[in-house]
């Protein structure tokens, strides 16, 4: 069966971004609790399966609540996080 190769982006700043802060999976999913985001959507999210514009945005709102739970004062928008997709807006 031929991958779709359209929807593998490879590994996203997202990955690298989350490694530098030391944060894990988990963090975000804490953190987004209240948007339901789960482990998986996260994981896709890192590796560069191709998410909705939705669910990017909630990824980076869940890591900007997973860095203000632990005082850093760094803002991040889902364009700065995934390299795809049309530019974000916000």
């Amino acid at each position: 069966m031929p991958e779709d190769d359209t929807r593998d982006h490879g590994l996203q700043p997202l990955d690298t971004l989350l490694t530098e802060l030391g944060l894990d999976n988990h963090a975000l999913v804490a953190a987004g609790a209240a948007s339901q985001l789960t482990h998986k959507q996260v994981q896709k999210g890192r590796k560069g399966r191709q998410l909705t514009p939705h669910l990017r945005r909630k990824i980076a709102d869940a890591l900007n609540a997973a860095c203000i739970a632990r005082g850093m004062e760094r803002r991040f928008k889902a364009a700065d996080l995934f390299n795809y997709g049309p530019t974000q807006q916000g």
